[in-house]
């Protein structure tokens, strides 16, 4: 068995363990971006005097954006290499964080999201570079290992994003706050961070091994280069598995805040409510505590942690357990905990929604992983189009929002059972698929 010694050593002999901490920055830049979005939601609906529904065109324009730019971005790392398409990316990403100055001025919703989908473009782009890259940066069969290390990364942004976001612009108080004034000062932080990135990675010297990685698959003799691309089922189901899954954390994470603000939720204890933060909730005129917009907003950050927790913990389990079986089983599990949250309202469905976090964190560069291996020469198109399935957190939360408005806030959790259901089943044929594609089929 290959040792954390090993992870970072390509088939040339050369480390690129600091190739890859530089690229995971990127990771946290856009995990950073992603977790804002969910206090936005909440947020706008308060500001703007929104619906859940109208809400989820946050999420919409933000994935929209991934979903525009999956191609150009492996047309752009074609042409330019993996550096100049992260320059690129990084580049979009700061002129959508600058534009929420005018934005704000502006004032209008769409305003706000015309930022959201140009800072999302440059996402899209670091994506369609950042994953893949990370798993040629060492042995092949490490590769999901790699990426899941990587996305740790995104998983620590995600916490930081709505503790950032939720302190200029949520209210720690009973009264929601309906004021945007001061909602560019987060994106100037993202500004001032991406300036810094561009710095770094001018001056950096980022190998291009897309040569290198062609070989590998090559010599592993897992490409099936006869087959088109989407003849291949193991890579066609895993652009569904991801649409369904982004959906699915998505649909998660945006209600979230909605969710513990529910009035189906139950009070706080008091002896918890004295325990928190000041503003983190609020005693009501019949003397029970409820939980602030921003104490759900840090809540989230809570969860946010279990997300991390599962990405580390995860890319520990997929040293010695197949990456498959383990998707399959945290899908499995993620699917009983949102029937949970659906036929049951208390704390127990909040500690369903909290382990929610830890069970879905491996699943999108699991996913992604699977999805890619043995493309060989098709790698780039095929990465770009496993991102382009980010659509799904642009569409199915809409749904979710809708669900929420006409039924219940739990009900609508609904969504993303479905969605994680679809998961568990892919993981769980995923090595029939496999076998189908490079034409080793085994007959009963």
């Amino acid at each position: 068995m290959k040792t954390y010694l090993d992870l970072f050593r390509g088939a040339n002999g050369r480390n690129y363990a600091i190739t890859f901490a530089l690229v995971s920055t990127l990771f946290f830049l856009w995990g950073f971006c992603n977790g804002m979005i969910d206090v936005l939601n909440k947020h706008f609906q308060n500001s703007l005097s929104i619906s859940k529904f109208e809400s989820g065109f946050v999420q919409f324009a933000n994935f929209i954006g991934y979903f525009v730019m999956a191609i150009p971005s492996g047309l752009l790392a074609k042409r330019f290499g993996y550096k100049g398409g992260i320059l690129i990316g990084l580049t979009l990403i700061a002129t959508g964080a600058f534009w929420f100055i005018p934005a704000t001025w502006i004032g209008t919703f769409t305003g706000f999201l015309t930022g959201l989908f140009i800072l999302a473009a440059g996402l899209a782009v670091l994506e369609t570079i950042a994953n893949p890259y990370t798993t040629v940066l060492g042995p092949p069969e490490m590769g999901a290992t790699r990426i899941n290390l990587a996305q740790s990364c995104n998983a620590l942004g995600t916490f930081f994003g709505p503790w950032v976001a939720g302190a200029f612009v949520l209210s720690s108080t009973g009264e929601a706050n309906k004021s945007n004034s001061t909602l560019y000062i987060p994106y100037l932080f993202i500004a001032a961070l991406v300036v810094v990135l561009i710095v770094l990675f001018v001056l950096s010297d980022l190998p291009d091994i897309r040569a290198e990685e062609e070989t590998e698959v090559e010599a592993s003799g897992t490409a099936s280069v006869a087959k088109p691309l989407i003849s291949r089922w193991h890579f066609t189901l895993a652009v569904g598995a991801q649409f369904f899954y982004v959906a699915a954390q998505v649909g998660v994470w945006a209600y979230f805040i909605n969710y513990l603000r529910s009035p189906d939720m139950p009070g706080v204890p008091e002896w918890l409510s004295k325990a928190l933060p000041s503003g983190w909730t609020f005693l009501d005129p019949s003397g029970i505590y409820h939980v602030t917009d921003l104490g759900a907003s840090r809540a989230f950050g809570g969860g946010i942690l279990c997300f991390l927790a599962g990405r580390i913990t995860g890319s520990m389990i997929l040293r010695v357990c197949s990456a498959h079986l383990t998707l399959a089983v945290f899908g499995l599990i993620n699917t009983i905990l949102m029937l949970v949250i659906i036929v049951h309202v208390g704390w127990l469905s909040v500690t369903a929604l909290f382990l929610s976090n830890f069970f879905m964190s491996i699943m999108y560069p699991t996913i992604f992983a699977l999805g890619i291996r043995g493309l060989g020469d098709d790698t780039k198109l095929g990465s770009s189009l496993i991102v382009m399935a980010i659509v799904g957190g642009a569409i199915m939360p809409l749904l979710m929002g809708w669900l929420a408005d006409v039924f219940s806030m739990r009900m609508a959790f609904g969504m993303p059972l479905l969605c994680f259901a679809y998961v568990m089943l892919y993981a769980a044929f995923w090595p029939q698929l496999e076998k189908i594609d490079s034409g080793h089929v085994v007959k009963d």
